[in-house]
């Protein structure tokens, strides 16, 4: 299997990413950070299919991407008023959720009882999503290399495991996203990112 290459401007390029994913294949395109690498997140065999193509270890969990905070209802159990509110002021943007998992994600996404959710501040990421609704989405590269910056990057790397790249240019990259267990009230920082915990906090603990 030869991993194809297509411009992300091509008026094709997103249809043509959505029947990849809909027929059970892995689909890279560039984000606000590095460049992902997405499957179906509600069926366990083609989210297995990323942990193959990446090498990586299958007890790490993948991150679920959406397009909107209103699909947060699709990944997690009634998302508390709190969660709804820290997600609509920063999303789309630098911050990962960490929430309850839905049900119907699969064990192979996570095997913990929480999920990861972030909606990426890129045009390509954010036009895949809104065709494709929530992705299990991990970085498109071998585990233990280099993250992939452009859509040659992930050829290296991935060519043969996976079938689709949409090229966006080099993605910017910087500084990852800050990383906030929604489990705790008040939330906890996992990782610092450009959010700060006192932007949290304010937007946390703001009347609703």
């Amino acid at each position: 299997m030869q991993a194809q290459i297509i411009p992300a401007t091509d008026p094709n390029a997103i249809p043509h990413a959505l029947d990849v994913i809909r027929n059970g294949g892995l689909v890279a395109f560039p984000t606000d950070t590095v460049y992902g690498l997405a499957a179906q997140v509600f069926d366990p065999v083609s989210a297995a299919r990323l942990y193959v193509a990446k090498g990586r270890s299958s007890n790490k969990a993948i991150a679920v991407l959406m397009s909107s905070a209103q699909e947060l209802e699709l990944v997690t159990e009634t998302p508390s008023p709190k969660i709804q509110r820290v997600a609509e002021h920063f999303f789309p943007g630098p911050i990962t959720l960490v929430v309850p998992k839905h049900p119907n994600i699969p064990r192979v996404v996570s095997s913990l009882p929480t999920v990861g959710v972030r909606i990426p501040d890129h045009p390509v990421a954010l036009a895949l999503l809104r065709a494709a609704g929530p992705l299990a989405v991990t970085s498109a590269n071998r585990s233990g290399r280099d993250n992939a910056m452009t859509a040659e990057d992930v050829l290296e790397q991935l060519n043969h495991r996976i079938h689709l790249i949409l090229d966006g240019g080099r993605s910017p990259g910087g500084v990852p996203s800050t990383v906030v267990d929604c489990m705790t009230d008040p939330p906890t920082i996992l990782r610092q990112g450009p959010i700060s915990l006192n932007d949290l906090m304010e937007v946390w603990n703001s009347p609703e």
